[in-house]
């Protein structure tokens, strides 16, 4: 069985990458040394941790989560600055560090920026997904709002909206709104046709390096929740429709975000050319045979869907 990189899901094919589980760049641009670091967290307390932290962080959604962040050379819950999210096994759905790793992948193949992020093993040999935090850039906080928080909407209500309602966001306050409108689009895009039923309104957000500069920030918990909940529908509808979407509604809501035509078929084809690589992703991915078949399954009937079959 061929060795793969836990962040890029590569081939290791030298013994002191296979030795590392990772590529030393890879690992470097996750953690900025050339060797995962070891995490000073026990697995049987992350679910204690998370409760702790329930209501003290921006952190949110159902996945059990805690910050991480430097101590000498090592990552540890309760640092002075947080760096990092980790997200462990569920004891409810199966594998969503290793859905949501592959996910966050497809994603980047199919031109979406995404949050840095990779699989690392815990003391116990299980996979979690480490994700960088996006609203760090060291010591310093990065303005970031989410949609919800944007639309006045309470945590709540982060189902409570559309698409389309997006759009007008993204109008309304990034500094570039023609650029991050088309990159809004992509994602909408790319969140149906992994099967993401969970692209809601706090898991879109502004960020703003540059107070002045908005710009729609870098994807993050994208995972294909069809692996583990059947025919889950999108959590933001499509010109009204949260299922049965064609090759018109993508079209539609292209020009809703004022795509040019000629673009928005270009955008419909950079999912069709990405197929062949985001299935080798799919085999290469730390899923279970079934999960694998699954997704695999989905990302092709939705290119045929896209190219109006």
């Amino acid at each position: 069985m061929v060795e793969r990189c836990t962040i890029c899901l590569a081939a290791l094919d030298d013994a002191a990458s296979a030795a590392r589980g990772v590529h030393a760049k890879c690992a470097r641009a996750l953690f900025g040394v050339s060797a995962p670091p070891s995490i000073e967290l026990d697995p049987e307390q992350l679910y204690l941790f998370g409760q702790q932290m329930a209501g003290r962080t921006t952190l949110s959604g159902v996945q059990s989560k805690v910050s991480l962040g430097w101590h000498q050379k090592t990552l540890r819950v309760r640092a002075p600055i947080s760096a990092y999210i980790l997200k462990p096994q569920s004891a409810t759905y199966p594998e969503l560090p290793q859905n949501e790793h592959v996910c966050m992948r497809i994603a980047e193949l199919a031109g979406i920026e995404v949050a840095t992020c990779g699989l690392v093993r815990l003391s116990n040999d299980s996979l979690a997904l480490i994700v960088a935090r996006v609203d760090r850039e060291g010591e310093r906080r990065i303005a970031m709002e989410d949609f919800c928080q944007l639309s006045a909407k309470l945590p709540r209500e982060k189902y409570d909206g559309s698409a389309e309602l997006c759009s007008r966001i993204v109008r309304s306050y990034a500094a570039e709104p023609r650029i991050d409108a088309q990159r809004l689009f992509r994602q909408v895009l790319v969140s149906w046709w992994i099967g993401n039923g969970d692209l809601h309104l706090k898991n879109l957000a502004l960020l703003s390096r540059d107070p002045s500069r908005p710009k729609l920030s870098p994807a993050y918990d994208l995972l294909s929740t069809r692996l583990v909940i059947a025919d889950d529908p999108l959590a933001l509808p499509v010109r009204g429709k949260r299922s049965n979407l064609d090759r018109s509604d993508w079209l539609a809501f292209a020009e809703y975000n004022e795509l040019p035509p000629k673009l928005a078929k270009l955008e419909l084809e950079r999912i069709a050319n990405a197929l062949p690589d985001a299935l080798a992703l799919v085999e290469a991915s730390f899923l279970r045979a079934e999960f694998r078949a699954t997704l695999a399954e989905l990302l092709v009937e939705r290119v045929r869907v896209l190219a109006g079959a």
